[in-house]
């Protein structure tokens, strides 16, 4: 079995958001980045038990410029066998998923896993557009993947209760908590990291489908009030007029 985990930068959980270029970029000056942690944390994670227990490859694939190499580095220090980066800074979310599916298209993977989502965007999107490119049934928000054979079962939580399905074949999918449990890399990680190989790649000549028109910061929160439990009236007055709740 061979596995494909897509893994992406993200600024640190601690960094402080601000905006440039008139809100239309990320202001990245002095900001630590880290590997996505739903794609380190959950896909990587999951596809290194199943080839531990099944002896297949875990290819990391990383669609970015060399300032990614670092992330890449730490997902071979986890366990990934080797890794490819697509040489593009990408602009959105298809460039990225037409990327991935033209290095996987004639691959054979098994299974292309990715995290549910980046912590920076939210989007979920790549992983649709990598199933679809590819003709691949996809499956999201996976907290349990078990595998014989060529049959996939997958378990995912939905409204008031979890999903169990069962593919057939390659798929495609995004991995939710519960899926996996995070790895530390250890010293032997580090050290056999520097010597598994990295392949640079050209991109795939595709155009933008979406363009940031501005980013903006969420209001300020409010602080908190603070009501005494004799005083229902007023509880009920701060509901109906400023929460608007009720």
């Amino acid at each position: 079995m061979n596995y494909l985990v897509c893994i992406s930068k993200t600024p640190d959980t601690t960094s402080k958001i601000s905006f440039k270029n008139n809100d239309t970029e990320y202001n990245g000056d002095g900001i630590s980045y880290i590997m996505n942690p739903y794609d380190e944390w959950y896909a990587l994670v999951r596809a290194i038990e199943l080839a531990e227990q099944s002896g297949g490859h875990v290819t990391v694939i990383n669609v970015g410029n060399a300032s990614n190499d670092i992330i890449i580095r730490k997902a071979l220090a986890i366990g990934a066998h080797d890794a490819v980066r697509i040489d593009i800074e990408p602009h959105d979310a298809f460039i990225t998923a037409a990327n991935i599916a033209g290095y996987a298209k004639d691959k054979n993977y098994s299974v292309i896993f990715l995290g549910k989502e980046t912590i920076d965007y939210n989007g979920s999107e790549v992983g649709a557009m990598v199933a679809e490119l590819l003709d691949l049934p996809y499956v999201s928000y996976v907290s349990k993947l078990e595998m014989s054979g060529t049959s996939s079962t997958v378990t995912r939580d939905i409204e008031g209760g979890v999903e169990v399905c069962n593919v057939e074949g390659p798929l495609v999918l995004s991995s939710a908590k519960g899926i996996a449990e995070q790895r530390i890399p250890n010293m032997k990680g580090i050290m056999m990291a520097k010597s598994k190989p990295l392949q640079v790649l050209p991109p795939t000549q595709t155009d933008a489908r979406t363009k940031t028109e501005k980013f903006e910061l969420p209001n300020a929160k409010s602080g908190v009030k603070l009501v005494d439990p004799e005083n229902m009236d007023e509880l009920v007055r701060l509901l109906h007029e400023e929460a608007k709740v009720i």
